[in-house]
């Protein structure tokens, strides 16, 4: 059962790697609603060293999560694990009636997914798929100006996420954890494309290449896709690990256009560019956690009782989509996907505010870029 309304939520942080040391743990300090008790990790420097540093003495390796679910000390979990662990972590906190804040990719593959959903269900706890850019200022500008209809039609939506993961023992780098392009940045520019066309695509087509590095043995280097959404609209990206930094969207309408670049960052500002009837508008978003707003806004979920936006079907809708994508990929050619319900998306009174945080100094876990 889960269990009764709390003030404050009480959160257990699975898995310590770079975005839970970098963004995760320090925003715990810009939710106000929220408190972290405990960490678990297989790593006892970790353990020792950030348990020290944010005050938690509730200290768990991996072996012991079952003892941390069943503590009474938390409330919810937030899982930072290798995407291939998302699933059974998930649904053994849910199980205990502890609630579920889980990174994206919600997990590998659609039947993990549903297992997920179904257990966060008959448990009755609040399941949420951790989306930070559906709290983001710019991000949900850029939706409310394509809503607005100031752009005319929405009909083209085109992205490229790239970075180089030069650590070749990277978990992006490595397909039994759940690794590849897709999963870790492509995931963004589908989710975004959905949000700013708020639909589902019906149809992909895809290539991946791979130009021979030893870094690409187990994933792909690079990932293109199209998908074609209702009204004949067309969404396209092209995500690498083997390219200079890059991660923008264009949206272009019949009335007019929209950039923003960078769309995807979570350390550095944004800028929204808009024309319309030939005039050019730019505003800038300065740097700011987008990781304590998540906390904010799923925590007074929990406290509430009521279920989140970026939910368990948030996660599977983007899930499904990278299965065709790969599907096309491989068999070199078009793949249909099958009509897809989904009622609620990002806007803009989802948008939570909160500062910058310093970039902290890390232990055992370095940036994707091996830096």
């Amino acid at each position: 059962m889960a269990r009764p309304r709390v003030a404050k939520v009480r959160y257990a942080v699975i898995g310590l790697g770079y975005i839970a040391q970098v963004a995760v743990l320090p925003a715990f300090q810009h939710a106000k609603n929220s408190e972290l008790k405990a960490l678990v990790s297989d790593d006892p420097e970790k353990l020792k060293k950030l348990g020290k540093k944010y005050s938690v003495d509730r200290l768990y390796p991996y072996t012991r999560y079952e003892a941390c679910l069943a503590s009474g000390e938390i409330d919810a979990v937030y899982i930072a694990l290798p995407n291939s662990m998302h699933r059974e972590y998930a649904v053994r906190a849910a199980q205990a009636g502890i609630h579920v804040l889980c990174e994206k990719p919600m997990a590998v593959a659609e039947e993990e997914c549903r297992d997920m959903i179904r257990a966060a269900a008959q448990a009755n706890v609040r399941l949420m798929i951790a989306y930070r850019l559906h709290f983001d200022a710019a991000n949900l500008t850029a939706v409310d100006i394509v809503r607005s209809g100031k752009l005319g039609d929405p009909r083209i939506f085109h992205s490229v996420f790239t970075m180089q993961v030069r650590d070749e023992g990277n978990i992006r780098l490595k397909r039994s954890m759940g690794g590849g392009t897709l999963y870790d940045i492509g995931i963004y520019c589908i989710n975004a494309a959905r949000y700013l066309f708020r639909a589902e695509p019906k149809e992909v087509l895809a290539l991946s290449a791979t130009g021979g590095d030893p870094r690409f043995t187990e994933v792909d280097e690079m990932t293109a896709a199209v998908l074609r959404f209702p009204g004949e609209r067309l969404a396209s990206f092209v995500c690498s690990f083997g390219a200079a930094d890059s991660g923008a969207y264009d949206l272009v309408g019949t009335k007019g256009s929209l950039r923003l670049d960078p769309a995807y960052a979570y350390a550095t500002e944004m800028k929204l560019t808009t024309r319309i009837s030939g005039k050019d508008k730019e505003k800038t978003f300065a740097r700011h956690d987008q990781f304590g707003p998540e906390l904010v806004y799923f925590s007074d979920c929990v406290r509430e009782g009521r279920n989140p936006e970026p939910d368990g079907r948030e996660g599977l809708a983007d899930v499904r989509i990278i299965r065709a994508i790969s599907e096309s990929a491989r068999a070199k050619k078009p793949v249909t996907l099958e009509a897809f319900e989904k009622s609620l998306r990002p806007g803009p009174e989802q948008e939570i505010g909160r500062p910058g945080i310093k970039k902290p100094e890390v232990v055992h876990a370095e940036s994707p870029g091996g830096g």
